[in-house]
């Protein structure tokens, strides 16, 4: 059987990629399973979301909530499943340009045009504020930011992918073997919600619960600030450490935390 040169170049093509994915395989299994124990975990980020929101209602004494999500791509992934009065979405459509939503820019715009008065008003405040879009820390750090200047003080920010299960799913490039990576990404969200973890102005703990829900509160008491030394915001010093770092709880112990707090 004679072989052509396009018959040998795939085949040399076929294995370098091989060769090159071969390290790759014992993340890739553990990969694997840590997304089936993630799975199966509950409850969801928008059954968190609507607690939440519950929170809010009763404490203001109103049904007229207000929600922000920040990072929609897919809306009937999370954003139809929230119960909120007035509800908003913003997402660039990078990922998902077919899908309606909101505001059809990057979160960066829509806060500069919230302070200018181009959208809503300056003046809107949300009792929710849910940040799932570009999982890299440096964009959830300014999200965080501006997330919080923009919640009512009884409010929440709340955030998605803040305890990668193994180094795989912390990995900042989200493209790199995507075809191979199921589809797993919590990017850098971590370091972003770690940084916030270590003030002492804000309050905040993360549910065991879909990758790690973050939940920041400027006047709820959920946990003391991380003290953990991480400076270099290193995985395997997270991974050693995760549960004191993240101040890593149930949706149960959130529940008792802040139902104690509404009692007082």
């Amino acid at each position: 059987m004679s072989f052509t040169i396009y018959d040998r170049l795939k085949r040399r093509i076929a294995y370098t990629a091989y060769l090159a994915l071969l390290p790759l395989a014992p993340r890739l299994g553990e990969a694997r399973r840590a997304l089936m124990q993630e799975n199966i975990k509950r409850p969801s980020r928008a059954d968190i979301l609507n607690y939440l929101l519950e929170v809010c209602r009763r404490i203001s004494g109103t049904n007229e909530t207000a929600y922000l999500e920040i990072g929609v791509r897919v809306p009937t992934a999370n954003f139809s499943s929230i119960n909120a009065f007035r509800k908003f979405g913003v997402d660039p459509g990078i990922e998902a340009p077919s899908q309606a939503v909101d505001f059809r820019m990057t979160s960066d715009e829509f806060f500069r045009k919230l302070d200018c008065n181009e959208v809503l008003s300056p003046e809107t405040r949300f009792d929710v504020v849910f940040i799932d879009g570009l999982h890299l820390a440096e964009q959830v750090d300014r999200d965080i930011a501006n997330a919080l200047r923009f919640t009512k003080d009884h409010g929440f920010v709340v955030l998605h992918d803040c305890n990668p299960p193994t180094e795989w799913f912390a990995r900042e490039q989200y493209h790199f073997f995507r075809e191979h990576s199921l589809d797993c990404w919590n990017g850098s969200t971590w370091k972003a919600f770690l940084k916030w973890r270590s003030m002492s102005s804000i309050s905040s703990c993360c549910i065991d619960s879909d990758f790690g829900v973050g939940i920041l509160s400027k006047s709820f008491s959920l946990g003391a600030p991380n003290t953990s030394p991480n400076p270099f915001f290193e995985y395997q010093v997270l991974s050693n450490n995760r549960t004191a770092m993240l101040n890593l709880i149930s949706f149960d112990e959130l529940q008792r935390t802040v139902e104690a707090a509404l009692t007082r």
